[in-house]
């Protein structure tokens, strides 16, 4: 559904595909609505690669570069508002290009496990639904600026809008751009990442966000060390 309430068709068969990754990297992707816990499991999982002896690269979207961190602090300040939906869409896919070529494509060809705080996924939902520019479009945009680079996995906290909200408030930080927006924005969002994990589900780990924190690490865990075996397997 698109912010006024319409049906959209997440055309996520054509992000199915994609560059081939480097033998020992992988990309690692936490995706999910404002509040849903992407930031904590993503350090979790860190920690838990780190221990275990990989080289781990965290990251976030928008940013992870000078550039694009720039970019970030423009599109997200609420100074700016109102922001039109085709700008926004750009600057976020901007800012993912310069991510990818700059820090996410070289960690993974030293064979290094990136771990990013959304990627295209969340512009998919948020402009592509949310903001009504349609999810295919949006989709292809995307795809020029990573030049066809697909995560190796995608963990989507699924989390409903009454427990998102709470941990908004329990946050008690200023409001993003983003954050601020009506809940049939983030209800239309929250159902283009769930279509877009229903359509590919073989490269999708969904979670109930709601779902204790180490519950849902011990999964993570477990589901990311078993594809990072079996390359390894492969690779050998």
């Amino acid at each position: 559904m698109d912010a006024h309430g319409t049906a959209v068709a997440v055309g996520c068969d054509r992000y199915s595909g994609g560059v081939k990754q480097s033998a020992g990297g992988a990309l690692i992707v936490f995706e999910g609505g404002d509040g849903a816990g992407k930031s904590t499991q993503a350090a979790a999982l860190v920690a838990a690669l780190r221990r275990d002896g990989r080289t781990v690269t965290l990251t976030r979207e928008p940013g992870g570069t000078p550039l694009a961190e720039s970019v970030r602090s423009l599109v997200l300040d609420p100074s700016h508002a109102p922001v039109s939906a085709v700008t926004e869409a750009l600057l976020f896919a901007s800012a993912r290009a310069d991510h990818v070529a700059r820090r996410i494509r070289p960690a993974l060809e030293r064979g290094e496990v990136v771990i990013c705080d959304r990627f295209v996924d969340s512009s998919v939902a948020y402009q592509g639904a949310g903001r009504g520019l349609g999810t295919e479009r949006v989709l292809e945009l995307n795809r020029w600026a990573v030049q066809g680079l697909v995560p190796e996995l995608t963990v989507l906290l699924d989390v409903d809008q009454t427990t998102a909200e709470a941990r908004r408030r329990e946050r008690a930080l200023a409001t993003d751009r983003m954050e601020s927006e009506a809940r049939a924005f983030h209800d239309a969002v929250n159902a283009a990442f769930r279509e877009l994990a229903a359509h590919a589900p073989s490269r999708y780990l969904v979670l109930d966000a709601s779902a204790p924190a180490a519950e849902l690490t011990d999964a993570i865990v477990d589901r990311v060390t078993g594809i990072l075996a079996e390359r390894t397997e492969v690779s050998a």
